[in-house]
């Protein structure tokens, strides 16, 4: 049996089927299931997904994965970077107005230049954490995919890789031509 849960609006399936899965992997698909309903039922996550980013964002998983992963690293850079400029300013307080300019811009280019860095390598990290959730994702299935139907395509002649239509040849002299 396939359920197909509402996570976005597209959905994607869970193989509940098949005796190879634990008690322990369902109990942790039902507690996954529990924590997504309560974030999507959240009104600021619903306001957020009706809105267009929202849906951009829902309709390209890549640039989503990228922009989470960016400002997951990039929380630090910033961080230090907002007490770096509380601490100039502390000190300008002091009397050293003019070393203060000089040192937030040197500070500013500094972060302009780690915060690109770090935009290449959250879109390699994105690449990779996707790459890996397709591959992974297939093995799943694969491993999770009972004999039991396999077998009964294959009994009916629909197996999993179906063939091409025939092409029709237009110098075929038996079709009758209208």
């Amino acid at each position: 049996m396939v359920k197909k849960y509402p996570f976005s609006r597209r959905g994607f399936k869970i193989n509940t089927q098949g005796s190879k899965m634990s008690k322990e992997m369902q109990e942790l698909q039902k507690q996954w299931h529990s924590m997504m309903q309560t974030i999507h039922t959240n009104s600021n996550v619903v306001a957020f997904m009706n809105s267009r980013v929202g849906q951009y964002l829902d309709d390209h998983p890549f640039v989503a994965l990228s922009l989470l992963v960016f400002i997951a690293v990039s929380s630090i850079p910033v961080a230090f970077f907002l007490i770096f400029v509380v601490t100039t300013a502390i000190v300008a307080c002091m009397g050293v107005i003019v070393m203060e300019g000089v040192v937030i811009s040197v500070g500013g280019i500094a972060l302009l230049c780690v915060l690109c860095g770090l935009g290449v390598v959250s879109l390699a990290v994105s690449g990779v954490l996707s790459i890996c959730y397709m591959a992974f994702s297939t093995l799943i299935n694969y491993w999770y995919t009972p004999n039991s139907v396999v077998k009964k395509q294959e009994a009916n002649g629909n197996s999993l890789l179906q063939s091409s239509p025939p092409v029709l040849d237009p110098s075929d002299k038996n079709m009758k031509s209208e």
